[in-house]
C-alpha cells in the first residue's frame, strides 16, 4: 500500500490505524520509489501499542517495469530488474514483481518467465484486470514461486481489499520475511467494490489538478 510519501493519500500512521480497523496483523507500506513511508510507519509503530507489524518495503520503477522490495533496513537499488534482483539478494531482502502482467501499470510482462531468482509473485493485485491477475497466477504455478496478494492502496477505503495469510511461528519482519520465502502463504482473491474504485478514481484527479495547481 501506499502513503503520502508518494502517491497515497493516507498518511503511514493512518495507514496503520485503518489497517488494525481491518483486522490486518501485518503490513507492508510499498512507496515508489522511497522506503520513508514504511520507515516512518515502522517507528511510529515502535511508540503505539496494538498496531500491525510493519514490513519496511519500497516498489522500485524499474527501467523494465515495477518490482516490490522487502527488506529489513532501507537499500538503494538499481534500476534494471536483473542488477536489482541482484543488490536485493545481497542484502537479503524478498523481489517481488509488482502486477506484472498489468502493463498500463508498467507491469514487466513476460520477462517475469526469463527470471529464476524471484522470491514470491504478486498474483493478485486489488487494482489490476482479472486478467492480468490470472496471468500472474499461472506465471507463478509455471515458476514454482509463492504467491502474494496485496491491496495496492492509494486511499484508505482500498486497505485489505486483497491480502495474504502468512504462517508464521512469531510476528517478527524477519519470520515473515521468511515465511514468504519458503512458501507459508495463502493469498486471499479480492477485487475492490465500486465505490472504492470511484473514490481511488477521484483521489487519482485530485492529485493531478494538486500537482498541476503547485507547477503554475
Amino acid at each position: 500500500m501506499h502513503t503520502t510519501y508518494s502517491d497515497g493519500k493516507a498518511s503511514p500512521w493512518e495507514v496503520l490505524y485503518v489497517a488494525r480497523e481491518k483486522g490486518l496483523n501485518v503490513v507492508a507500506i510499498t512507496d515508489h520509489d522511497t522506503f520513508a513511508g514504511s520507515v516512518a510507519a515502522y517507528r511510529y509503530r515502535d511508540r503505539a501499542l496494538d498496531l500491525p507489524l510493519v514490513l519496511i518495503g519500497v516498489e522500485v520503477r524499474c527501467i523494465e517495469g515495477d518490482i516490490l522490495v522487502y527488506c529489513e533496513k532501507e537499500v538503494d537499488f538499481p534500476r534494471r530488474v536483473r542488477d536489482l534482483v541482484e543488490k536485493a539478494h545481497a542484502e537479503n531482502c524478498l523481489v517481488v514483481p509488482a502486477h506484472p502482467y498489468d502493463i498500463t501499470r508498467l507491469g514487466i510482462g513476460d520477462l517475469i518467465l526469463e527470471i529464476r531468482d524471484w522470491d514470491a509473485i504478486e498474483v493478485w493485485n486489488a487494482s489490476a484486470t482479472k486478467r492480468a491477475n490470472l496471468k500472474a497466477l499461472k506465471a507463478a504455478q509455471m515458476l514454482g514461486k509463492p504467491g502474494l496478494a496485496s491491496s495496492d492502496a492509494h486511499v484508505p477505503e482500498e486497505i485489505g481489499s486483497a491480502y495474504t495469510y502468512v504462517e508464521v511461528s512469531d510476528l517478527s519482519p524477519a519470520s515473515v520475511l521468511e515465511a514468504i520465502k519458503r512458501g507459508r502463504v495463502k493469498p486471499i482473491f479480492h477485487s475492490r467494490p465500486f465505490n472504492t474504485v470511484l473514490k481511488r478514481a477521484l483521489w487519482s484527479v485530485e492529485r493531478v489538478v494538486r500537482d498541476f495547481t503547485k507547477r503554475i
